[in-house]
């Protein structure tokens, strides 16, 4: 029996919306048998990432996000409007000619700008039987400006209408987002937490090579530094080169990422060339081979470096965003409540405070508590969609899957 997933995510900044969805979309392959999956993302680095046989893209154009909920075209010469037609139309397109039998749509329900709403509209129509999940991060912003913007854009109409289930991607011992964001009754009983995701750990040879290629002579520590995709990671990035010389026989490894600026990834590199024992690079298409062969990590508190600092139990220093949503800033301050990591507000960063937080995590050694958060979001969601095909069965004449017309929850 075969079966198509569509995926959608809008990805207007930054890589983490694209890793998660590659994660989700790449554990499918390995966990449904028969299943094909096809990628729709407006993200400018999709082509970096190593695909798994089974899995396909459809490129949208770029957007820029200028402020909350706000956005222009980042490469074409166009107006927002036209771009968003051309978006829409595009993915239209892509599930009117794939045909998909299941929808998981990341983060937004109708899309940027409502861009998913004729896509929603011809599926429940023309495909009633395609099955479409909602799959959210754990934590979206605060209380109030999620509640508040959900209302605005009456989003859980939307979920009443077109939308089986809500997936989310995280456990209510760090954010229990069905209570915190106010969720209605009828959209709580569509909600599952699948458990954050776990990254696969390196094997400890392959750590240790890569450790020993990075270590130069006398040093016995190393410290890896992302600030994520890099475009508003400069403070972060900026404030630990000017501090790195106070740690001693450290290897401090940065990865600025593909979206910083050349600018400031020229200041990045003028500033490590003064400090021992730092390197610099780019990008990487292997951040967790690194993040395993480091002693501890410094970071954003993004949701995708998070999920990697938690599976390899790594001691780690999160510099959160906290603007213009505070979506991580909250994710940092719950982890860093238990013990999971250190978070140091954006507003209190210096180079002595970072700095001050790496030695007391060098000092700590590796982390050897339980993680209080369930770390089975990947298969979370395969089960959803195995459950899914379980109640399947294929029409002969078209070799097509048909759903029976019975909502399945795990």
């Amino acid at each position: 029996m075969s079966l198509r997933v569509m995926v959608y995510s809008h990805d207007t900044y930054g890589l983490g919306n694209i890793r998660r969805m590659l994660a989700v979309s790449d554990h499918l392959l390995q966990a449904v048998p028969g299943v094909s999956v096809l990628l729709v993302t407006g993200s400018p680095m999709v082509h970096e990432f190593r695909l798994r046989a089974g899995l396909d893209y459809i490129k949208l154009p770029c957007l820029s996000r200028v402020g909350r909920d706000e956005y222009s075209a980042k490469s074409l010469g166009t107006d927002i409007s036209q771009l968003m037609q051309l978006r829409s139309g595009l993915i239209l397109a892509a599930a009117r000619d794939f045909n998909p039998d299941v929808v998981l749509v990341d983060k937004k329900p109708d899309g940027v700008k409502h861009e998913l709403k004729s896509t929603l509209a011809y599926l429940k129509k023309n495909k009633p039987c395609c099955r479409v999940a909602l799959v959210l991060r754990d934590i979206l912003d605060t209380a109030e400006s999620t509640i508040a913007s959900w209302k605005e854009r009456k989003y859980f109409d939307t979920i009443r209408e077109y939308f089986e289930s809500v997936l989310i991607l995280g456990g209510p011992a760090v954010f229990d987002a069905a209570k915190e964001y106010g969720f209605p009754e009828d959209i709580r009983r569509r909600t599952r937490y699948c458990g954050y995701l776990r990254r696969p750990v390196p094997c400890q040879a392959d750590s240790s090579r890569l450790r020993a290629t990075l270590l130069q002579r006398g040093e016995t520590r190393m410290v890896l530094v992302t600030p994520g995709g890099g475009e508003d990671g400069f403070a972060l990035v900026r404030d630990y080169a000017k501090g790195a010389a106070r740690l001693k026989n450290v290897r401090s490894f940065i990865v600025c990422g593909p979206e910083m600026p050349e600018p400031q990834r020229g200041v990045i590199g003028r500033l490590a060339a003064k400090a021992p024992g730092v390197s610099v690079t780019e990008f990487t298409g292997d951040m967790i081979a690194y993040m395993g062969a480091a002693d501890a990590v410094v970071s954003m508190a993004g949701y995708n470096t998070v999920c990697e600092i938690l599976s390899l139990k790594k001691r780690a220093v999160a510099v959160p965003r906290a603007h213009p949503v505070q979506e991580q800033w909250i994710r940092g301050e719950r982890m860093s409540r238990l013990g999971l990591l250190q978070a140091i507000h954006p507003d209190a960063l210096t180079p002595a405070a970072l700095m001050d937080g790496v030695e007391r995590q060098l000092e700590a050694g590796p982390m050897q508590e339980e993680i209080p958060a369930s770390l089975e979001g990947l298969e979370g969601v395969a089960r959803w969609v195995r459950e899914l095909s379980v109640r399947a069965r294929v029409v002969e004449t078209t070799g097509r899957v048909k759903w029976n017309a019975v909502s399945v929850m795990f």
